[in-house]
């Protein structure tokens, strides 16, 4: 476990239930940049390591490497949700937010597609549900007439953009969402995270 230690040389306050949330929210942001950066199979020790918090807290709130997967997800979909119920919100600014996610959590995409064989399917499960709440948070501001308003058209283009998310930088996984939507002839607001 890492300790943390004021500028003064002091150790800050033990805030103990206080903190359970702030640790968290630095879990999932952690969780978030490792598994982008390193892939699903990264050392959840490093999660730990980049919130500040020791193993022990991680494993409070993730008790494998299934809950820290899902609990990353569960943060993107309501990221999308909450742009979507924004007062303002239109259907190219949802993607937009949807768009920033895809790039920013790049490891999570295979998740959120084919099942392959073996392994991951509570997560698998987890991720049809929450794709289907992304669908429905778009199809809110879907406008009547528009190119990906028939059958599974939304949900396909969704899948094709995120499969051609790829790249080491987020800038070129970005990047290349940005042309698949191009492709797709479907205009996407600013690319950024849901800050309310």
């Amino acid at each position: 476990m890492t300790e943390r230690i004021e500028q003064d040389g002091r150790r800050p306050a033990n805030d103990g239930p206080k903190a359970a949330g702030r640790n968290r929210a630095a879990l999932v942001t952690a969780a978030r940049e490792i598994f982008a950066e390193h892939g699903l199979e990264a050392p959840l020790s490093a999660i730990a390591r980049r919130a500040g918090v020791g193993q022990g807290v991680l494993y409070r709130h993730f008790p494998d490497r299934s809950a820290a997967v899902a609990a990353v997800l569960e943060e993107n979909v309501r990221q999308v949700e909450q742009a979507a119920a924004h007062e303002d919100a239109t259907f190219d600014a949802v993607l937009g937010v949807l768009t920033w996610h895809l790039a920013e959590s790049a490891a999570f995409i295979g998740l959120l597609h084919a099942d392959r064989a073996g392994g991951r399917s509570g997560i698998r499960a987890h991720a049809l549900a929450l794709s289907e709440r992304v669908e429905c948070a778009l199809r809110k501001h879907l406008p009547r007439g528009h190119r990906l308003s028939a059958g599974d058209d939304l949900v396909l283009s969704v899948a094709m953009v995120s499969a051609a998310v790829i790249g080491t930088t987020r800038e070129e996984r970005e990047h290349r969402a940005l042309a698949a939507w191009r492709l797709l002839d479907v205009e996407v607001g600013p690319v950024r995270a849901f800050d309310g």
